[in-house]
């Protein structure tokens, strides 16, 4: 072989290993945004310069937690030097109504308000200050009515929002009647609120022809373009919505934004220039709905080894006055009871208590982990009953791979690796060992007490209404190469964009500083699904993967004719590092992309994607409601001192599995930041309403999130090795949802610590939020069980 010969293999070589090494996905990559959140140069909402002639406008809300409205008057109001007008449900050319489901939620309260808190009319003025003053003026005259404030309240007078969910399996009375152990309990776990950095906020602006552009802070910015028109009373196609980037969301900005969008919207409507509606913090908490808090009964029969023979749950949420998100948050927790547990006779019930209180909502896990905690607790119990550690009655229970592993609603579970990744978990973080010197930690110790507990996590995956599981998107490619990729799903700081850029980089073979994402827009990518239930990247990733690969194709199918010489298909075609490969030429892609331009070649695509195999039963509770379901667990210590209930979590491993990660470094951030999240929930966050229903907690003085002082001294995330069964983008798995559930290990790690107190012979009646009071509690009534 001559040295010419010898070189064009070793090119050909070169190029053939630089094709299969190029990927853009399956990497970490930092936030697409993060230099500009950490510079302030990030653009929310409230940062868009405002057009001459914008006006502010605060929401006037109710005192009364149930009460008919006998009078209003603003003459105070208008008074107020600034106030341009006031505006209540009479004003409405449309549809007073806001609920994204059933028609129960009013915009603006008529004739009667329903908690404290409810919008009841709208000041506009000169300045937010000036509205937010002027509406605190108006003279209102009530009769009151008696509220319900409580689910326990809300099941003694039978006050639903919708009818009971009930879902059961085999002979769950009957098997726990032969059992050789059989208990009953009753538990409480806390709401949560979504605590955003970025409030609640809209502008509207009018356009031509009676249009309206809505800026909004929202993670369905679809279901907001809807009610802006039904309200106003005009088609969708008059009202556009966008939303560049929340400051978060978890929720809390899916149907709540709703009511913001519409209020402003009316006003710029009514008075025909631009309306900012941004409410204070305090305002923004009295007036929208959190995670819903859930009240248990159970009864359980299990064998000496604490195999569970039969258990059967009692659920009743808090949903507030209206349905919103109730329903589908009650069935998310009725088919996550099980959580990672075969269940043979199993009776779930669940009931969505109305109360005069805020309309509860969607929150990260959307009633997963309300459901899951139920079981939890009862494995906890269970294991202390029989004298095991826990981590070996949770692992006697797992579902099965090949037998046990149908669900109650009837699902197989065909993709579990809980198994292997416990036992990773288990050798990872020294379970055994640490067990042992805690043993002999709480043998030697009176006031300090520690504790360990190891949970698992299985989280379905998709929305259980199966109509939403769809996304479409567009991408363009520029004559310079460049592309601009537009889709369904929001920005929240999750990382959604920047791995949809991943993906559309990669499909086309290209370095990621080309592909720009845009602006979620109601114009651009038509009758969206909000950006929750963990499918943003599921269900946009996959539509704009669609697109790209559709650009591809005609871009492969124009270089084989140009570049080819007639020897090269458009299948032989590759794309890698910003070129494009035929044959033995490497071309620049924006060479090819220009030629392709001349050649008049089209440029852009549309993509879309319907999640497969998915049904619902929802009369029944039965089908194939999830895709796929993601796996993880988490070993938490922690020690509390016995004498004044503090409580300190010194050290957290957890392993989660996300399949073959887009992104690495996004997702083991998003796995800390849900383990955070959820330990604040079950510690420290505590929702408190007084008898009046007026929730005190409802600023940052008196809601306790986490603080950096709050995280674990010792913090271990890692990512499970795993590879998704199912077609997903790239075989990855969602990451948003499921790690809330990870620090189930902080609450119980607590409990057992609590147990310590009387040598693990007793059930701590320990409730959810885990406060310092609750811990308090908890060790005196098992100190007295000793005693």
């Amino acid at each position: 072989m001559n040295q010419q010969a010898e070189a064009f293999l070793a090119e050909a070589q070169s190029l053939a290993n630089e094709i299969d090494a190029f990927k853009q996905v399956h990497v970490s990559r930092p936030h697409e945004s993060a230099h500009l959140h950490v510079s302030g140069r990030a653009s929310y909402t409230d940062d868009i310069p405002p057009i001459a002639g914008t006006l502010h406008a605060a929401l006037g809300t109710s005192p009364k937690a149930h009460a008919k409205i006998v009078s209003m008057n603003f003459d105070a109001v208008r008074a107020t030097p600034g106030v341009v007008a006031v505006f209540t449900a009479e004003d409405i050319p449309g549809v007073n109504d806001c609920g994204p489901i059933i028609h129960d939620d009013p915009v603006l309260a008529q004739g009667i308000v329903q908690f404290v808190g409810q919008p009841m009319f709208i000041v506009v003025a000169t300045s937010h200050d000036t509205a937010r003053l002027a509406a605190r003026r108006a003279t209102i005259e009530f009769e009151d009515l008696v509220p319900v404030l409580t689910p326990e309240d809300a099941r003694k007078a039978e006050s639903y929002v919708l009818n009971p969910l009930k879902l059961s399996r085999g002979d769950a009375e009957g098997r726990m009647a032969k059992a050789s152990h059989h208990e009953r309990g009753a538990m409480k776990l806390g709401g949560q609120e979504q605590f955003y950095l970025e409030g609640q906020i809209a502008y509207a602006v009018p356009k031509d022809d009676d249009g309206m552009h809505v800026y909004c802070s929202t993670q369905h910015p679809t279901e907001m373009q809807h009610l802006v028109a039904h309200v106003l009373n005009v088609h969708s196609h008059n009202v556009l919505v966008e939303c560049r980037r929340m400051g978060g969301g978890f929720g809390g900005k899916e149907s709540q934004s709703g009511i913001f969008a519409c209020c402003a919207a009316l006003a710029a409507w009514k008075l025909l220039c631009p309306v900012k509606l941004r409410p204070d913090r305090d305002d923004d908490m009295m007036i929208t709905g959190k995670r819903h808090d859930f009240v248990y009964d159970f009864e359980v029969g299990y064998d000496n080894d604490g195999r569970i023979d039969g258990v059967a749950v009692d659920m009743t949420s808090r949903c507030g006055f209206s349905a919103d998100l109730s329903g589908p948050v009650m069935t998310r927790a009725v088919c996550h009871f099980d959580n990672a547990y075969w269940l043979s006779d199993v009776k779930i019930e669940g009931y969505c208590g109305k109360t005069n209180t805020q309309s509860n909502t969607a929150f990260r896990g959307f009633g997963g982990p309300q459901g899951a905690f139920a079981i939890e607790y009862i494995m906890d119990n269970v294991a202390r009953s029989v004298g095991r550690d826990s981590l070996d009655v949770r692992r006697a229970n797992l579902y099965g791979k090949t037998e046990n592993n149908k669900t109650p609603y009837g699902q197989t579970v065909e993709d579990n690796v809980i198994h292997e990744l416990i036992a990773e978990l288990e050798e990872t973080s020294d379970y055994r060992r640490r067990r042992a010197a805690i043993n002999e930690f709480n043998a030697n110790n009176e006031i300090l007490k520690k504790g360990l507990a190891l949970t698992p996590v299985k989280f379905g995956i998709a929305f259980n209404v199966t109509h939403f599981n769809q996304a479409g998107a567009l991408v363009h490619i520029y004559t310079d190469g460049s592309m601009l990729v537009n889709h369904g799903g929001t920005e929240m700081g999750q990382g959604l964009n920047t791995k949809v850029a991943q993906v559309v980089a990669h499909e086309l073979g290209v370095n990621f500083e080309r592909v720009r994402v845009t602006a979620t827009d109601t114009s651009k990518v038509a009758n969206t699904s909000a950006t929750a239930a963990s499918t943003g990247t599921d269900l946009n990733g996959k539509a704009a993967q669609d697109a790209a690969r559709q650009l591809r194709e005609r871009l492969a199918k124009f270089a084989a004719e140009k570049f080819g010489g007639g020897t090269v298909t458009p299948a032989q075609v590759r794309f890698a590092n910003d070129r494009v490969i035929v044959g033995d030429d490497a071309i620049p892609f924006g060479e090819v992309v220009q030629k392709a331009y001349l050649a008049r070649v089209q440029l852009w695509s549309d993509g879309f994607y319907a999640t497969p195999k998915l049904y619902w039963d929802q009369a029944t509770m039965q089908g194939r409601p999830f895709f796929y379901y993601s796996y993880g667990a988490a070993v938490s210590e922690v020690v509390i001192d016995t004498l004044t209930g503090e409580m300190r979590v010194l050290r957290a491993d957890a392993l989660h599995d996300v399949g073959a990660s887009l992104n690495p470094a996004l997702d083991k951030g998003q796995v800390e930041g849900a383990f955070v999240q959820g330990m604040g929930w079950l510690t420290t966050e505590e929702l408190w309403w007084n008898d009046k229903g007026k929730l005190m907690t409802h600023a940052p003085s008196t809601y306790k999130i986490p603080t950096t002082n709050d995280m674990p001294a010792d913090f271990r995330v890692d990512l499970f090795k795993n590879r998704n069964v199912e077609d997903s983008i790239h075989r990855s798995k969602a990451v948003g949802e499921p790690p809330l559930l990870l620090p189930f290990s902080v609450f119980f790690a607590i409990r057992d610590a609590v147990s310590a107190v009387g040598d693990h012979k007793v059930n701590p009646p320990l409730n959810a939020p885990a406060t310092a009071e609750e811990i308090l509690k908890a060790v005196n009534a098992v100190r007295g069980a000793r005693s």
